[in-house]
């Protein structure tokens, strides 16, 4: 199975961009891994938000699945999301796209393309910050899936 991450910007965070190096790689163990980094919108207003959504939306082309990460989407467990990881396998769904939207969130084009709307949490985090997460989270799953002591 094949992890694209589609979000706007680079990881401008040393830190923050160091635990995302780190967790990809420790994820790239069990799964491929990619990230698509679109353009950004530089400006708050509406058009510019539409641009970077069409961006995505492009981003996602052949993927089997896409989950957007979005405050309004369903909240999963660690057991929960180690659970639809080994749906997919099972499934042998071969690529799933997971898209973080930038400051100004997602656009309706991206939500409609999506199989799935996950939020991390009833708390907000940035988005940058939100990407070491989800990638966290999937690493941490398939160590849950394969009885690895790292999710104690």
């Amino acid at each position: 199975m094949r992890f694209r991450f589609v979000w706007p910007g680079k990881t401008k965070d040393e830190r923050l961009r160091s635990l995302l190096e780190e967790y990809l790689k420790r994820l790239s163990r069990f799964a491929h891994c990619a990230v698509t980094e679109i353009r950004e919108s530089t400006s708050g207003d509406g058009a510019s938000k539409v641009k970077e959504s069409q961006r995505t939306v492009e981003a996602l082309a052949g993927a089997s699945a896409v989950i957007v990460l979005d405050e309004q989407g369903r909240e999963l467990s660690s057991t929960e999301l180690a659970d639809e990881i080994a749906r997919w396998e099972q499934e042998s769904v071969k690529e799933v796209a997971l898209v973080i939207g930038g400051p100004e969130g997602l656009g309706r084009e991206v939500k409609s393309r999506a199989t799935a709307q996950w939020r991390m949490s009833r708390l907000t985090f940035t988005h940058e910050m939100a990407r070491v997460l989800i990638v966290e989270q999937l690493y941490r799953a398939y160590t849950i899936n394969r009885g690895m002591p790292y999710q104690k």
